[in-house]
């Protein structure tokens, strides 16, 4: 076998990771040497790895200080993908800001941090947004619809207070107005390998009316074929991300996540560029083509340890 890849995850998330058994079956027929890997394994001797690939490190989410200093250790010595500097800036939802500055077109958010009076910062964006009639409040470091909740107008003293829990606990929060089209139509999860467009999924509606949150399960994902239009978008913020954060090549992987707007305008809800899931099962030969481009890359890593380049 050739190069040697680790296939990152944990013990509470490679259950929930539908990918993995299909990528870990497409990397042996390239002639990768794929091992799943515990990023909190700490026997686990990273240098060993031509690259360390992230897949399905979820529990992150109660640790993120602790995994961003794994992420810089491996970055010490292996290849990380996606590399840190997008790791860093993909993991905090405040990252919508800066595609919207670049004229990507966003759902509309609102931040506040901690030490801001809850009352104030949610009363604000409602003044700014006459129409919702719902809005959705969640922590801007999140996974996996994690402490996502859904609030009718009429509940602004519940919405508020559920912003001062979170911004008790240290989270910074974003505020986005409930788009109803997504009731509708659901959203448009659109992947990319090494740049280029390899399929999409259609969504469900996972914020309930009640104020739950239904789980993610494969059951609420169909295929689906991306429209022109949201293609343009996904497009569109995957370069906002790459020209504001100065990458060289295009990014191994993606998931740009869209809905669309009242007027039917998509808008980028996220943009998954650390640990997304890629919903490989609604794609017959997506797990082979992510494969062939991972190998690709780990081509050129090898050509570049042989020229002594870092």
């Amino acid at each position: 076998m050739g190069n040697h890849l680790a296939l990152v995850t944990d013990e509470t998330s490679l259950v929930i990771d539908y990918d993995m058994p299909l990528l870990l079956d497409a990397c042996q027929a390239a002639g990768i040497r794929a091992e799943i890997c515990s990023w909190r394994d700490p026997d686990i001797d990273w240098d060993r790895f031509d690259a360390v690939l992230l897949r399905s490190p979820w529990s992150y989410v109660e640790s993120l200080r602790e995994f961003l200093e794994w992420c810089e250790y491996v970055t010490d010595v292996t290849y990380l993908f996606n590399p840190l500097p997008v790791v860093r800036w993909n993991l905090d939802k405040h990252y919508l800001a800066d595609l919207a500055e670049a004229g990507v077109p966003v759902v509309p958010s609102g931040f506040v941090a901690p030490g801001t009076d809850p009352e104030a910062a949610l009363r604000t964006f409602l003044d700014r947004h006459a129409r919702a009639r719902e809005i959705v409040v969640k922590p801007t470091v999140g996974a996996y619809s994690r402490d996502v909740r859904r609030f009718s107008r009429s509940a602004e003293a519940e919405a508020a207070a559920y912003v001062a829990k979170l911004l008790d606990q240290g989270s910074h929060v974003i505020l986005q107005p409930y788009l109803d089209s997504i009731d509708r139509h659901g959203e448009t999860d659109l992947i990319h390998f090494g740049g280029v467009y390899s399929h999409a999924i259609r969504k469900r509606a996972l914020l309930l009316s009640d104020g739950t949150v239904d789980e993610p399960t494969q059951d609420a994902r169909t295929a689906r074929d991306a429209a022109a239009d949201e293609r343009a978008v996904a497009a569109a913020a995957l370069d906002a991300a790459a020209a504001h954060l100065e990458l060289r090549e295009p990014l191994l992987y993606s998931r740009v996540d869209l809905i669309r707007d009242d007027d039917g305008q998509p808008l980028v809800l996220e943009l998954e560029l650390c640990e997304p899931s890629l919903s490989m099962p609604f794609s017959e030969t997506s797990a082979t083509r992510f494969a062939q481009v991972i190998s690709v890359r780990l081509e050129e890593i090898s050509r570049k340890r042989k020229n002594g380049q870092s």
